[in-house]
């Protein structure tokens, strides 16, 4: 890993049951990068992210994070990965921040618990403190999630699809906080959808078709060109093909 690497992909093929998702990715992300990861469903954005984050192994090669202890990445998922059915209030779910700090059945003193008031109150979610979150919308279940994320002030986030299916007011909120992080040069990673909310605010961007179809500026790999290549290389994926043999792909170049 080079002096000014954050994070390093040497030869990465991550997937599940011996079926890879994302093949052989190498490169590099650096301190305070904020990068955008792009590309079709399925092209292996949620796979690489829970590879990141130490939820899945890598079947062959690995990601280096420069010493970084678990709690220093911060992890958001998907909603659609969140029992919204959990009997918890807003106040708890946002305390599990705190967890790799004070451990799971660490107290949580007055001190824990104005942070935990002010990083509810940073999203704009102050008085649903005490609301179950199966009574939250799909923009305050957002709200939610970045607020433990707050919490856990980490150095490098992982923001899997933090924008989807909300409105434009939460949207803005919330990519203040993420322009916010950037500025105090945390490395923030983002799946994303939204082209035009890539090309404006984020700077570097790797297309993913399960495997790099380009990585560096955002102007340089958003061409018509390589967006039609990373979709004609999901569509040819062929779901039904035989599992990767782990030991081929490591030595695979």
């Amino acid at each position: 890993m080079t002096a000014m690497a954050q994070l390093q992909f040497r030869d990465v093929t991550l997937g599940y049951d011996r079926h890879p998702a994302v093949h052989h990715l190498s490169g590099e992300i650096a301190p305070g990068a904020l990068l955008a990861v792009v590309g079709p469903n399925g092209a292996g954005k949620s796979t690489l992210f829970r590879g990141i984050v130490g939820l899945l192994k890598p079947l062959a090669g690995t990601i280096a994070a420069a010493g970084l202890k678990p709690r220093e990445i911060a992890y958001l998922p998907q909603i659609a990965d969140i029992d919204r059915t959990f009997p918890i209030s807003v106040f708890d779910f946002v305390s599990t921040g705190l967890w790799r700090s004070v451990g799971i059945f660490g107290g949580i003193g007055a001190a824990a618990r104005e942070k935990i008031a002010h990083a509810i109150a940073a999203v704009g979610l102050t008085g649903f403190e005490g609301r179950g979150i199966g009574t939250l919308s799909g923009g305050q279940m957002q709200r939610m999630l970045f607020a433990r994320v707050l919490l856990q002030d980490a150095r490098v986030i992982v923001l899997d699809e933090p924008f989807n299916a909300m409105d434009s007011k939460t949207s803005a909120d919330l990519l203040q906080l993420v322009e916010h992080w950037h500025g105090e040069r945390r490395t923030v990673l983002a799946a994303l959808h939204d082209m035009d909310m890539v090309r404006a605010h984020f700077p570097q961007t790797l297309l993913l078709a399960r495997e790099a179809v380009a990585w560096g500026p955002t102007a340089e790999v958003l061409t018509a060109d390589n967006l039609l290549a990373a979709r004609r290389m999901c569509e040819a994926f062929d779901d039904a093909a035989a599992p990767c043999a782990p030991a081929q792909a490591s030595q695979a170049a």
